[in-house]
């Protein structure tokens, strides 16, 4: 018992270094600024009294900001604010406040109007709470720079209880799905990856007939994304296994965005992957990230100081 105990607060409260966390932030807030910009061009269509949604849904216990302030100008404001956030996220000024504000700026446009979003938006959405609960400005930031800028490359260690909140949202996400699915009857006759391929609303290139009305074709993608989806829930949390099935989740992911419009799902999922890769392997991608642009600069550096000698 007490073995499982001392398990549960290492897994939990373990000081670990925060360079996955920083990575994390800065890749979230990449993501969160393209979906919150994507709704530019529909902003008044999706959320003003004149678009097709001229009311907020009245539920009850609702974050509902925009119904209490109707204008046009109050939709503006919280977008505009939302846009802020999403910058300060992405450079980690102010970052806890930032995470906040793109938390609370996402949920209000949800519930404004919760009928053009999706799961991968919703997924979105909780990435932000996450990383509001957690010290996502401890490493990579302007917080950082302005806190200690002689270490600004060192990762201070902090709990990690916030980073397992992400990646076990991945977990249950996964297990949920394939739970779903196989309740069902398409993924039980392996047809249903052939079907997702030829909807044609939703397709972003046309796939080939001989690829998506093969019926052995549509068996092996169909049970072979069952067969993932389960890895990607059970075996990612044993570390040999985990980055074959990250890797193969990469990959089924990108083709679904390539083939599939399904928002920024795709980016969602792929970003709360980088949840999984040890601290200690990030920190050394970002110092060689960061040696080789200190080779280039100072190449450059001493091309500069060659080229009017030469002359």
């Amino acid at each position: 018992m007490r073995g499982l105990l001392d398990g549960w607060r290492r897994f939990w409260f373990e000081p670990q270094a925060t360079a996955t966390l920083g990575v994390v932030r800065i890749a979230y807030g990449i993501v969160a600024l393209g979906g919150t910009i994507s709704l530019a061009p529909d902003l008044n269509a999706f959320f003003t009294n004149t678009g097709i949604v001229p009311t907020q849904p009245s539920v009850r216990w609702w974050f509902d900001p925009l119904n209490n302030y109707q204008s046009n100008l109050a939709l503006y404001i919280c977008y505009a604010v939302l846009i802020v956030g999403c910058l300060c996220l992405i450079a980690g000024y102010r970052t806890r406040l930032a995470s906040i504000v793109v938390f609370l700026g996402i949920l209000t446009l949800e519930r404004r109007n919760p009928f053009i979003f999706n799961s991968g938006d919703l997924l979105v959405r909780n990435l932000a709470l996450f990383l509001m609960l957690a010290p996502a400005g401890a490493s990579l930031s302007l917080d950082r720079w302005r806190k200690d800028r002689a270490h600004f490359w060192e990762h201070p260690a902090r709990a990690p209880w916030a980073l397992r909140l992400i990646q076990i949202q991945i977990s249950v996400t996964y297990a949920a799905t394939v739970w779903a699915k196989v309740r069902g009857v398409t993924w039980n006759d392996g047809t249903a990856v052939s079907y997702a391929l030829r909807i044609g609303d939703l397709q972003r290139f046309h796939v080939p007939g001989w690829l998506s009305h093969n019926i052995i074709a549509a068996n092996l993608m169909t049970y072979g994304t069952l067969t993932l989806e389960t890895s990607l829930a059970i075996l990612v949390w044993n570390r040999k296994a985990r980055p074959y099935v990250l890797s193969l989740g990469v990959l089924m992911h990108v083709m679904i965005a390539l083939n599939i419009i399904v928002g920024f799902f795709s980016m969602a999922i792929l970003t709360s992957y980088l949840a999984f890769v040890p601290p200690d392997t990030m920190a050394s991608v970002i110092d060689r990230v960061r040696k080789r642009r200190q080779r280039r600069k100072a190449g450059r550096t001493e091309n500069v100081a060659v080229m009017p000698a030469a002359t």
